[in-house]
């Protein structure tokens, strides 16, 4: 019988952008081999600027919610990522044999100026988190399934 799936939960502060496009790019890398969820120490709701440059790059994110970190999801979790300072600062203990990582991103949603630069960083965003994303699955020895996913 194959073994499950790798589940990987990704934290930020407010569920709103980083860790919800890392959970997308998490699921549309990894397939079936990946059960990605995110949780924030708060929640703030999906940023909408974050489902567009998601869909821009063919992955959907528009279906999932901005939800707060329980215990049960990390119980659940085989590896918890968090994906700024203050969701590693303020992380709780991770349960015995739980894997972390912390990924220091830029949170997108403080960017300034007109649409077309907020957008920019979006992007840029959007685009460091898949070469993370990429780069930990083949840390965990998971093949990533998709080649098309280059902007």
């Amino acid at each position: 019988m194959p073994e499950r799936p790798l589940r990987l939960l990704f934290v930020c502060t407010g569920n709103a952008c980083r860790s919800q496009m890392a959970e997308g790019w998490a699921r549309h890398l990894g397939g079936k081999r990946v059960e990605a969820r995110s949780a924030g120490i708060e929640a703030h709701g999906l940023n909408p600027r974050a489902v567009a440059v998601m869909a821009e790059a063919g992955v959907d994110i528009a279906g999932q919610q901005s939800t707060r970190l329980t215990p049960e999801m990390l119980e659940w979790a085989d590896v918890v990522i968090t994906v700024c300072g203050h969701a590693d600062e303020h992380c709780p203990v991770l349960p015995p044999g739980t894997r972390k990582r912390h990924w220091p991103l830029e949170d997108p949603a403080r960017a300034r100026g007109d649409e077309s630069e907020v957008m920019a960083v979006f992007r840029a965003s959007r685009d460091v988190i898949r070469d993370q994303v990429r780069d930990l699955l083949e840390e965990l020895g998971i093949q990533t399934g998709d080649s098309d996913d280059e902007q």
